[in-house]
């Protein structure tokens, strides 16, 4: 157990490493020395547990996507409302983002690069989590929204959520929380709530 512990370590560790460098400098254009001297490894060494690039990519992915869904369905179980299980999906997400920010931007622009059979299986766990959002959505609803224009706001919540990479610095001045609340009254009430009353 120790051993496997270990090397479920290492592999994490190389990954991390391999995240940021595959985001300064592209997928395709990284190598496997270049990942080496970030992890502070061998070739040799990680070569020990990734038999190709490509490996890594889909390890980052699927650790990174298993993080996302992991105890969401629980989470939200115990929580009442439906307004709250929004705010608790939005800061969660932020939260996630914050502490996995080059794992994220991967899975925006670099998982093409995997192949297909690999890329289905995140596709699939991003489709869960799609669904168990748009699920809270239209609970959020009462379930008056159609299918399409459920899925319309599905996606307008994670267009919000998942672009905040271009811009958003999780160290500077709008804190993770702020950025959280921001996103959550602008979804649910519109941009008027920020609106300051001329009374």
């Amino acid at each position: 157990m120790n051993r496997f512990n270990k090397r479920e370590r290492a592999k994490t560790k190389i990954g991390k490493a391999a995240s940021k460098v595959f985001n300064d400098k592209g997928f395709l254009e990284t190598t496997i020395a270049d990942i080496a001297s970030a992890a502070k490894i061998s070739k040799g060494g990680i070569f020990h547990y990734f038999p190709t690039k490509t490996e890594i990519l889909y390890h980052i992915l699927s650790e990174y996507m298993d993080v996302v869904l992991e105890g969401l369905d629980k989470d939200l179980e115990n929580i009442e409302t439906g307004s709250s299980r929004i705010q608790f999906i939005i800061s969660r997400h932020i939260d996630l983002y914050d502490k996995n920010t080059a794992e994220a931007k991967l899975l925006l622009h670099e998982a093409h690069n995997l192949p297909l059979k690999k890329f289905k299986i995140i596709a699939e766990k991003e489709k869960k989590y799609f669904q168990t959002v748009a699920n809270v959505l239209s609970d959020f609803l009462n379930g008056f929204s159609s299918k399409q224009k459920l899925t319309g706001i599905t996606f307008a919540l994670f267009g919000m959520l998942n672009w905040i990479y271009s811009w958003y610095r999780p160290r500077g001045p709008l804190t993770p929380k702020e950025l959280s609340e921001i996103i959550y009254n602008i979804f649910t009430k519109g941009v008027g709530s920020y609106r300051r009353s001329r009374n």
